[in-house]
């Protein structure tokens, strides 16, 4: 075991001064200065910046305390005051070490956001990109993944929420490989695109912590570009899923890739949509209740019966609704030969919110 005076002597610079307060706050009974407080507040600060841990400082102040001691009879009252001198001088120096971490981390943070808003908008130029990113644990010459969570309420950077689901995923998986960020209050993962367990895993996580919610996964993309396509690709399927009223909690964008290629061309899509289905509009309440119909009897895979448990109907009445649009578009839903175009017009339809707002 080490002797305490070695130690302190390893730590000489940042007990400068203590040994020669103590006696003399010992001999008068004086409590430590301003400036002398402020002293060991700037030195606690150094001894944080060269990466020097706070337990064995204060085991060197202890020991040079000890060290320094007054010898010989004395009064209680200078026993007292070398007590609370030591006592003052290690919670100044304590202070500072303290706020000293808080600065670098509050820079460390601010740095890793400010890379994942270049990373995620690809600015800062590619090469740049990838030096940073190893930084934060990640190599963009491999593929990449990103998960974008939605919840209930906001996400907010450092909340109890977003700090659960953090802890969950890092407590179980590499948190060298695997970067979280809130941007636009949602939760976003990043991962290695050959690990989709993490994000199968955080978008669990999330689905659960906020009772609710949707998670969207965007394909692994290679490369420093990478990021910004999964994470687009997450968005994107997000706000497809809002448009179409999909029911899923997570949404893999590989499914919904047909999605963005029917909405990438409005105006031919509108076209369809007022071709093929405009004609509901003559039905008595209008196109909503037919439109309803073939939505539900495509999501049942154009089983009649499901379709009709779906929407609270018989399947006589069903198969009335079925007609009477077959009557008034001349397209048969049953007929595979019109399904397709029928099907494709009620996503355009969906995703154009009509009839809500017209064509």
């Amino acid at each position: 075991m080490r002797d305490r005076h070695d130690i302190s002597g390893h730590y000489e610079h940042y007990l400068d001064g203590f040994a020669d307060t103590l006696a003399e706050v010992a001999a008068t009974g004086r409590r430590l200065t301003r400036e002398e407080l402020k002293a060991r507040r700037t030195l606690g600060e150094q001894a944080a910046d060269a990466g020097h841990g706070l337990r064995a400082l204060a085991v060197a102040h202890l020991a040079a305390a000890r060290a320094a001691w007054p010898v010989g009879p004395g009064s209680a009252e200078s026993t007292l005051a070398a007590l609370a001198a030591v006592e003052q001088a290690v919670d100044a120096f304590a202070e500072g070490y303290e706020r000293a971490q808080r600065l670098t981390v509050r820079r460390e943070e601010a740095a890793r956001r400010e890379f994942i808003d270049d990373l995620l908008y690809g600015r800062g130029g590619l090469g740049r990109l990838a030096e940073r990113a190893e930084r934060f644990g990640l190599r963009l010459s491999r593929a990449h993944a990103v998960a974008v969570a939605e919840g209930p309420t906001a996400y907010v950077e450092g909340g109890g929420v977003a700090r659960a689901v953090e802890a969950a995923v890092l407590g179980r998986f590499d948190t060298r490989s695997i970067l979280f960020t809130t941007k636009h209050g949602r939760l976003l993962c990043i991962a290695p695109g050959d690990e989709d367990e993490i994000l199968t895993y955080f978008a669990r996580q999330a689905h659960t912590a906020t009772d609710g919610g949707r998670i969207a996964i965007g394909r692994a993309q290679p490369g420093p570009g990478g990021v910004v396509q999964s994470y687009e690709e997450a968005l994107t399927a997000l706000e497809m899923a809002e448009r179409l009223g999909l029911a899923d909690p997570v949404l893999r964008a590989a499914d919904l890739l047909v999605y963005p290629v029917l909405a990438r061309d409005r105006q031919a899509m509108a076209d369809l949509v007022s071709h093929t289905l405009g004609p509901l509009t003559q039905a008595r309440g209008g196109a909503g209740p037919l439109l309803e119909t073939l939505t539900a009897y495509f999501d049942a895979g154009c089983v009649a019966a499901e379709a009709a448990r779906r929407l609270a109907l018989s399947v006589r009445a069903l198969t009335y609704r079925l007609a009477r649009i077959h009557h008034l578009t001349g397209a048969n839903p049953a007929d595979p030969a019109h399904r397709y175009m029928l099907q494709t017009a009620v996503i355009g339809a969906r995703l154009l919110d009509w009839p809500n707002r017209p064509l």
